[in-house]
């Protein structure tokens, strides 16, 4: 008997929500079927139709399955039919109630299926005697039913109502209550990106005639999605070409996804000084395209060096030098480099900062780069060790610039330093004896000193006997003038004698007077002598 109260039941609800098309349920087939997936999804679009329950009536009244414990009658449906298996509704009610004594009831509804339903609206119209005072959860209330919605019922989930009232007479109870739900629409994620170009050129402002001169290409896809098809195109101004000869560069970069960067670089050469402009374009499918242009100055350095010193120093004196080294162009001078021939004849060298000493021969300053109209300054010092001219030559070199060189000459002059000493051998002297004055003269200085001529004067208490040495002497009067001597060398000796005899006791002077050419003014020396008897 319950399952034939199971089956009326269901093909009445199926006649409530318009799944019959025919007025005789008994003599019409069924022509709105659709086919139904394993996850119990529909395969048409009349999946996406609501689906409405019939109303449940009170039990008292309805012929739908029950089945009661002591106290309680318990409803279920499937909606929108046991075959399709998508919500279930379980209502359970007293089967008894007194009159104008509260009490309550649940309704359940159970997804059936793998998929979450949306809009789940619960209706329960009320009989005209019930009071309806609450609900769990809260129910939206008009004047002849209660409606809930739950927005999302996940799969296999249950979401269950307590619904409170109480009878206001004694006709039965009659409670329908009735479930609509959409699945989930069949949604399609489709992505939307905007692919974006991003692209820079990079090479240097300035450049040199002199070698390649490299470019970079940058290529960024900073949007959303894969960048297709993608071209650098750069052309290069007449007289600027790459490696292979050509004056364009082409470049098939491919595809780049969101994110992805790829760099290209190339090698150029000029074929002469001048001002170059490079253009590239870089396209992709469907994109804009995004160009960059660079301008390079390619120039070459030019030097300038200059030297200057003393024109005359004396030996042993510190010559030195300043050596100016200049760009004049607008282009940087890389790898600057002065390099100074030591002179023969000098030591004690002294130089700026910087400076290295290679083979005892030259010495070099790395001055490195030398900007556009930049100078620079050093300092070299030597020591004469000879009289002579010293010739110093300085040479300035930079990468792909002409060399250049620059000399200074220096005339080295000696000084004489002439030393006048006189002693007497033996002293004192008794009266009728003899003895001897010794005349030297040195020449400390750096030049020969010439025209010495040595003049002896001598006090009437002694007498000339002879004289000896360099040069030969002649007695005038109190006198001994010795003939000139013509030169003498740097670090030489002269020594001249003078023999004398003691004519009475005294205490006597011997003088000798120096004259050179070098010396503006003579140059006296006294020995004292003790004359006894």
């Amino acid at each position: 008997m319950k399952n034939l109260l199971t089956i009326t039941l269901l093909v009445l609800a199926l006649i409530f929500s318009g799944s019959l098309s025919c007025k005789d349920w008994r003599s019409c087939r069924r022509t709105d079927l659709v086919d139904v997936d394993y996850a119990g999804r529909f395969s048409s679009a009349e999946a996406h139709r609501p689906m409405i329950a019939a109303s449940v009536a009170n039990p008292a009244e309805s012929s739908s399955v029950a089945t009661g414990e002591s106290e309680r009658l318990k409803v279920s449906r499937i909606y929108p039919a046991p075959e399709f298996a998508i919500i279930k509704m379980d209502k359970s009610i007293p089967k008894e109630v007194g009159l104008k004594k509260p009490f309550d009831y649940t309704i359940r509804v159970t997804n059936l299926t793998d998929t979450t339903l949306t809009n789940v609206m619960i209706t329960e119209e009320l009989s005209g005697n019930f009071k309806y005072t609450d609900s769990e959860p809260t129910a939206k209330e008009n004047a002849t039913n209660l409606v809930w919605r739950i927005h999302s019922l996940g799969p296999r989930s249950s979401e269950q109502i307590l619904v409170s009232g109480m009878a206001t007479d004694d006709k039965p109870l009659k409670l329908s209550t009735s479930v609509v739900t959409h699945f989930v629409p069949a949604e399609t994620s489709v992505k939307v990106v905007q692919p974006k170009l991003e692209f820079t050129q990079t090479a240097p402002a300035q450049a040199v005639i002199c070698g390649q001169i490299p470019i970079e290409f940058d290529v960024t896809n900073t949007g959303t999605g894969s960048a297709r098809n993608i071209k650098i195109k750069a052309t290069f101004s007449e007289g600027l070409q790459t490696s292979e000869d050509r004056n364009e560069l082409v470049v098939d970069v491919g595809t780049l996804a969101a994110g992805q960067s790829r760099r290209y670089s190339a090698k150029l050469r000029p074929e002469k000084a001048g001002k170059y402009v490079c253009t590239a374009v870089a396209t992709a499918a469907d994109l804009d395209d995004v160009s960059q242009k660079t301008t390079i100055n390619v120039g070459q350095p030019v030097l300038v060096i200059k030297k200057t010193g003393p024109k005359k120093q004396y030996v042993g004196r510190s010559v030195t030098y300043e050596i100016t080294v200049i760009n004049k162009s607008n282009a940087i001078a890389r790898n600057t480099i002065i390099e100074d021939t030591i002179p023969a004849g000098v030591t004690s060298l002294k130089a700026t900062k910087g400076a290295k000493v290679y083979r005892s021969r030259k010495i070099i300053w790395q001055l490195g780069t030398l900007e556009p109209r930049a100078t620079k300054k050093v300092y070299v010092s030597y020591i004469p060790t000879r009289v002579g001219v010293l010739q110093d030559k300085t040479i300035a070199t930079a990468y792909c610039a002409d060399k250049v060189t620059a000399s200074a000459e220096t005339t080295i002059a000696g000084i004489s330093g002439v030393l006048l000493e006189v002693i007497d051998v033996e002293d004192p002297v008794e009266v009728g004896s003899t003895t001897m004055y010794e005349i030297k003269v040195t020449n400390q200085g750096s030049a020969p000193a010439t025209g010495i001529r040595i003049t002896c004067t001598l006090e009437d208490n002694i007498r000339c006997v002879s004289s000896s040495g360099a040069t030969t002497g002649v007695i005038e009067g109190n006198m001994l003038k010795f003939a000139p001597l013509n030169t003498l060398s740097p670090k030489s000796r002269a020594t001249w004698r003078v023999n004398i005899e003691a004519v009475r006791p005294a205490d006597t002077r011997f003088k000798a007077t120096m004259i050179t050419d070098q010396l503006s003014r003579p140059v006296e020396e006294t020995e004292a002598t003790h004359l006894y008897k």
